[in-house]
């Protein structure tokens, strides 16, 4: 593997982690949403792994691409996971609806989406007695590369610390269909939008860059611009204190 030890240590020890964190917060178990990604697929795959029965993945479709959930069921299936879905496409429209804001602002209206998807698996996790397990990655985080309040509200971020190439690597030990862990990176937004694209260049530009520091200029600095622009992103609201004059 790349910087991973060894890679079965590594899952090893993120379960034996996922069960700390779920006991010391006194919940049962863990749910997550079941996107049909590979980040997802890692996250339910060691989620099964530290709790084999009390593991609930979330489908949440929202005017989404149905190969989506084609690729959600298969990993369900795979893992045996239980699943539920929810269909939120008529409740983000009742929102949308209520805004009364004729706008171009494509982000304001897609940023409902994964909001919308926090807000149920918040409701189930109550139900449930468990834990949000969320399924950013480093390399998104370190772009600011999620919706802040979106995916990126959760409890515990069990592969956080891991570029997208490690992810994968880990999603090949865990048994993760290869055809989920090789099509292109969607946050699946709107139509056709792949990772890739929206931030302008490659995942293997941007592992590269976190793990060994190099890249071509003209990227660096895109990506250093962007990881200081979405530093509010990473961190718990600033509160003001009366001595950081």
């Amino acid at each position: 593997g790349i910087m991973m030890k060894n890679v079965e240590q590594v899952c090893d020890e993120v379960v034996k982690w996922l069960r700390s964190k779920v006991e010391q917060a006194n919940k049962k178990g863990l749910i997550f949403g079941l996107s049909g990604g590979v980040d997802s697929s890692v996250v339910a795959a060691l989620s099964k792994r530290a709790f084999p029965e009390n593991t609930l993945g979330l489908i949440m479709p929202c005017h989404s691409n149905k190969e989506d959930e084609k690729y959600a069921h298969l990993i369900a299936k795979k893992l045996n996971i239980n699943v539920k879905t929810v269909d939120l496409s008529s409740v983000y429209d009742e929102f949308i609806s209520k805004m009364d804001s004729k706008t171009d602002n494509n982000l304001a209206q897609a940023n409902v989406k994964p909001r919308l998807r926090m807000i149920t698996l918040y409701y189930f996790a109550q139900l449930n007695n468990y834990l949000v397990a969320g399924s950013g990655n480093k390399s998104e985080a370190t772009v600011g590369y999620f919706t802040k309040y979106g995916d990126g509200g959760v409890d515990i971020a069990p592969i956080g610390s891991f570029v997208k190439r490690e992810v994968r690597e880990m999603a090949r030990f865990l048994e993760v269909p290869e055809v989920i862990i090789a099509k292109p990176p969607t946050a699946g937004l709107w139509e056709n939008q792949t990772d890739e694209k929206e931030m302008g260049f490659s995942y293997d530009i941007l592992d590269d860059y976190i793990l060994y520091g190099k890249a071509p200029e003209n990227f660096k600095n895109r990506i250093d611009e962007m990881n200081k622009k979405s530093e509010h992103k990473r961190k718990n609201p600033e509160v003001f204190t009366l001595d950081n004059k």
